[in-house]
């Protein structure tokens, strides 16, 4: 089991404290920093202005938002960040959900797994560097179909420190996970919980089996985000938790396409989860949070004093996933450190 650093995205400004958060997980040999964005500060330039003080440590993106960036453009970045960091950057990409990708970006967001599928076959054609590049899909054409009618394949002027970037995927449902399986080298779940490790494994195996599939499970970096609170107390290590439980299951997307709920009603928690977006909906976030079950809580994040986290990584352990992806001041990194040691 290893640990990651997740940065995350900000909220109204830069976080404090994220500088020493990165040294502190370097210096204890923690996998990779993650960064990520929604719709306020992007993933990619935080992540090479932090970046640029360590050098072991590896970076990523969890995770960049596809429609945010043409396929070429995001491909530039990778192969940039790449070569500055000495091989050491991982791109995480995403679909999003409707909200953000029409409401934001003025994207049209139907068929994201398809869509995912082409800009991945892009982004690798692009850092291969093997020929110019062309592409005829539904969703992205290179050079594109009509316009000025004088677009011509290009090959990047740059030559990338290496030609096959690792690029992990954030997904949910089923058919996305065993997308990612197919096509990534790496998963990015966000709420995973160990008692629906087989539902998953299913899905990844699925990937796995598909012709063309580049890795195995054996070789497949499955890197979760699992949020910690250390505290002797439960319920009030839970309580930490709950305020962002609420907004994921309560608040994102819209009533009828919040694909976060979908997972934790897959979890068992369906009728909690109505009655959770009922009143985040209704502006009633406090009673939104509150509504939040600790059992919840515990499936997703690891809470309490650290003999019970120690015990409850076992279930994390068996699963499929073999990083764990914090967040915390560097007491917080440096205890994860100690209780995840052997």
């Amino acid at each position: 089991m290893r640990l990651a650093l997740g940065a995350g995205y900000w909220s109204s400004g830069p976080p404090a404290g994220t500088v020493e958060q990165i040294a502190a997980a370097e210096r204890l040999d923690f996998d990779c920093v993650w960064t990520a964005e929604a719709y306020g500060s992007d993933a990619l330039t935080p992540l090479a202005w932090w970046g640029a003080a360590t050098s072991t440590i590896g970076l990523g993106t969890s995770i960049c938002q596809i429609s945010a960036r043409t396929p070429s453009a995001m491909a530039m970045a990778a192969i940039t960040l790449d070569h500055l960091s000495g091989g050491r950057f991982r791109l995480g990409l995403g679909a999003s959900g409707p909200q953000v990708v029409e409401g934001w970006y003025g994207q049209p967001y139907p068929r994201p797994l398809a869509r995912t599928r082409e800009y991945v076959e892009i982004v690798r054609k692009i850092v291969a560097r093997a020929e110019p590049v062309t592409y005829d899909g539904d969703f992205y054409q290179l050079p594109l179909q009509g316009g000025a009618g004088l677009g011509k394949p290009l090959r990047s002027t740059v030559h990338p420190l290496r030609p096959d970037i690792p690029i992990y995927l954030g997904s949910e449902g089923p058919k996305n996970v065993a997308l990612t399986a197919e096509i990534a080298d790496g998963w990015l779940p966000l709420f995973f919980a160990p008692k629906d490790n087989q539902f998953y494994l299913d899905a990844l195996n699925e990937g796995f089996a598909r012709p063309g599939a580049r890795q195995t499970l054996a070789s497949f970096d499955v890197a979760a985000v699992v949020p910690v609170v250390i505290n002797d107390d439960v319920e009030v290590a839970a309580d930490a938790i709950r305020p962002m439980l609420a907004l994921y299951a309560g608040g994102m997307g819209a009533r009828e396409a919040n694909f976060h709920l979908n997972v934790f009603a897959r979890m068992g928690y369906e009728a909690e989860c109505a009655r959770i977006q009922d009143l985040y909906l209704a502006g009633d976030k406090r009673a939104a949070i509150a509504a939040v079950p600790t059992a919840m809580v515990e499936d997703v994040a690891l809470v309490g004093p650290p003999a019970k986290i120690r015990s409850d990584l076992d279930a994390w352990r068996e699963s499929v996933v073999n990083t764990l992806v914090v967040s915390g001041p560097p007491p917080l990194l440096e205890a994860m450190a100690e209780i995840v040691a052997p």
